[in-house]
């Protein structure tokens, strides 16, 4: 019966709602967590093509362990992956501005001997970074992959993305001596780089010294476990 009613709510001639919104200047369909609240806990809701889901959504189904089935989105789907096979595994991925940059990387580092778990996308069709980020993330943070790199615009968003997901510790570097740094003071396991703000050259020269700086030992190691400290104490909360 929810499912039933949150379908009308999604339909063109039903009246907008607070539970489900049409963007105005997309006229996009919106679930947010009202309507997640709506749904019978442990249950699963398959999203309607083209629904936006909101992050607070996201969140709530998650907490209710409502899975959300969005089986027509450009989302990257889940991957299943073979266990470590002797090369260092690195996950990339890009949103459509990215996408250039990402296949170059990909050759790069497949030249220098890792094994790349491309999450996508294959093409320049506009998708939303935040998935992409969170596909790669996913995978550092499940340990399929030792570390992570994702390319948008500038960087900084898909930063944000992965450094909500437990056990990531995003970077967004610009240069090489913010690449070594992020790496030996940071601990740093997932790189973000920004497309329209640097060249091919420089992005190779940045993956290739983040990737080969080890992590520091010391007060270094000391200071990252304070961070994930911090990250402890939040997830306790949840």
């Amino acid at each position: 019966m929810v499912r039933r009613a949150l379908r009308r709510h999604l339909t063109a001639d039903s009246e907008p709602t607070r539970v489900i919104s049409a963007s105005p200047s997309r006229s996009r369909p919106i679930l947010d967590e009202a309507a997640i609240a709506a749904l019978q806990e442990g249950s699963t809701f398959s999203v309607p093509p083209g629904t936006l889901v909101t992050p607070l959504a996201r969140d709530a189904a998650r907490t209710r362990r409502i899975r959300l089935e969005e089986g027509a989105s450009r989302a990257p789907a889940t991957l299943s992956l073979p266990q470590f096979q002797g090369k260092r595994r690195v996950a990339v991925g890009a949103d459509h501005g990215g996408v250039a940059m990402k296949t170059l990387l990909v050759k790069h580092l497949q030249e220098e001997g890792y094994e790349i778990v491309d999450v996508g996308p294959s093409d320049d069709k506009p998708v939303d970074y935040p998935d992409y980020a969170y596909a790669v993330a996913r995978l550092v943070s499940e340990g399929q992959a030792e570390a992570g790199i994702m390319i948008d615009g500038v960087g900084i968003g898909s930063c944000m993305v992965a450094n909500k997901v437990p056990g990531v510790r995003a970077s967004m570097c610009y240069d090489v001596s913010t690449a070594r740094n992020a790496r030996e003071h940071n601990h740093a396991n997932y790189l973000t780089l920004g497309g329209q703000l640097i060249g091919p050259l420089l992005a190779k020269q940045i993956t290739s010294a983040w990737l080969s700086t080890p992590f520091g030992a010391g007060r270094h190691a000391d200071r990252v476990s304070k961070i994930m400290d911090v990250e402890q104490r939040y997830l306790k909360k949840s």
